[in-house]
């Protein structure tokens, strides 16, 4: 048993007592002394002072000792919790328990956990067994070169366990395939896997809704209308907290307002930020996995704060990955590091260009090299939809990196743009994954891919 399901089980037996849930600081207070937090670390969790923590937590031991009937401490917490056996319940909310044996509570880390589908007891309801839902999910193509990106996807979800993972890049990059790979190499460590796409919500009760739905599904029952009343009056949190749940949610730019710096939400998704606060902070065993075009605000900061949050900012393939264009058939094998090289290592854009060269150029990539200038194609549209989701002060900075080849110090600003609104720029940008920095000589540099740089230099010329 995790550390989630040991918070999961105490909470039920506090409400047997009293009556009552126990609160989110006070699971906050749990989870903290099972992975050997000091008060202070709580705290800061928490956003609280220490004394309010400590006063809380000398409230919660004499509880917990009042329903365990032993006298519970900080320091003795994890002694008492593995002399007793815990329970897993069979069907969530209906009060009946299966008594499990040899429940252990690991001290550090554990390694990945085991699959998870015989967790729950062969008698229990349909709803306590696995049930995933990938219908919404691509094909799960084959995956180039992203071995250590896999890895440290596992790290983080199966064995830190981390509650919210956003992969971020330009589109084409490879996030949806990363991430397909991914749920079908751990899809068996959970009990409820489903996969969705912004795009199908108008806002987010209708994303909480679906939710709900899935991860509680209405009782078969002549009661199931005023069961399915109930089920729907607890929080998403609760059902995160029931089962250990994988949520990948696509597109998630679509709740981001265009035309902004990166952080403002849609009308219809304003309260989005608090949502995300609340999955990040509250303890439960579940695992949000967000793709996105741009890096949310709100990601940012549960990150820097060590929120059991962290965002994989996905790269272009390396030159020396050359499997991709291989199975194209190309020609000049010499001069592929150079074509990747130009395109960002995007395998769409590659993708793309290769069929360029197949069909004008016979498969020479030395002769579609040496072709004046660098070619877009079918790439200019799609980098045209992230050029209209810029602010005009991001397209100002854009335009003029792009002006100075691409590439130039972070302290050269355009003098129409005031010192704030620069830096504001250029964080939106970096989340937008458009512009890339990079330390020379103890000096700031900005850069852009050369296809960035060619996209942008015909919007001039258009202008």
């Amino acid at each position: 048993m995790d550390i989630q399901e040991v918070i999961k089980w105490t909470d039920e037996r506090v409400f047997e007592k009293t009556g009552k849930h126990l609160d989110s600081l006070q699971r906050t207070i749990l989870e903290g002394t099972l992975e050997n937090q000091t008060y202070q670390q709580v705290a800061e969790d928490y956003h609280c002072s220490k004394d309010h923590t400590k006063r809380v937590a000398a409230d919660l031991w004499k509880l917990l000792s009042e329903v365990f009937g032993e006298d519970v401490k900080k320091s003795n917490l994890k002694s008492i919790l593995e002399q007793i056996e815990f329970s897993h319940i069979s069907n969530f909310g209906s009060g009946s328990t299966q008594i499990l044996s040899n429940i252990n509570i690991c001290s550090e880390i554990c390694p990945y956990p085991e699959a998870s589908r015989n967790r729950s007891h062969p008698t229990a309801a349909t709803e306590s067994q696995p049930r995933h839902d990938l219908s919404e999910a691509p094909e799960n193509d084959r995956l180039y070169s992203r071995t250590h990106e896999l890895a440290t996807l596992k790290q983080w979800i199966l064995a830190e366990h981390h509650r919210i993972v956003a992969i971020t890049g330009l589109s084409g990059i490879g996030k949806t395939a990363l991430a397909r790979q991914l749920v079908e190499d751990i899809k068996e460590n959970f009990d409820r896997v489903l996969w969705r796409s912004h795009r199908k919500y108008p806002n987010l009760n209708a994303l909480k809704t679906d939710l709900i739905e899935f991860l509680a599904p209405p009782p078969p029952s002549q009661n199931s209308a005023i069961l399915n009343y109930l089920r729907t009056r607890n929080s998403t949190l609760d059902y995160l907290r029931s089962h250990r749940c994988l949520i990948v949610l696509d597109d998630f730019q679509e709740t981001l307002n265009p035309r902004e710096f990166v952080g403002t939400y849609r009308p219809d998704y304003d309260s989005y930020g608090q949502f995300l606060h609340e999955i990040g902070r509250s303890p439960h065993q579940s695992c949000f996995l967000i793709l996105s075009w741009e890096q949310p605000t709100e990601i940012a900061t549960l990150e820097t704060e060590n929120r059991h949050c962290k965002t994989l900012h996905l790269q272009g393939l390396n030159q020396s990955e050359t499997e991709l264009l291989a199975t194209r058939n190309l020609k000049d094998s010499q001069q592929w590091a150079e074509l990747i090289r130009r395109y960002g290592g995007n395998p769409l854009w590659l993708n793309i260009i290769a069929s360029t060269i197949l069909d004008l150029f016979n498969g020479s990539v030395r002769q579609f090299l040496s072709y004046p200038g660098l070619f877009l194609g079918d790439i200019e549209s799609l980098l045209k939809a992230h050029y209209l989701r810029l602010s005009e002060t991001e397209k100002q900075v854009m335009l003029a990196l792009a002006d100075q080849n691409g590439r130039t110090e972070i302290s050269s600003k355009p003098e129409a743009i005031s010192d704030s609104d620069y830096l504001k720029a250029v964080q939106s940008l970096r989340k937008r994954s458009l512009i890339e920095t990079k330390i020379e000589n103890s000096a700031s540099i900005l850069t852009l891919q050369p296809a960035v740089k060619e996209y942008l230099k015909n919007q001039d010329c258009d202008s």
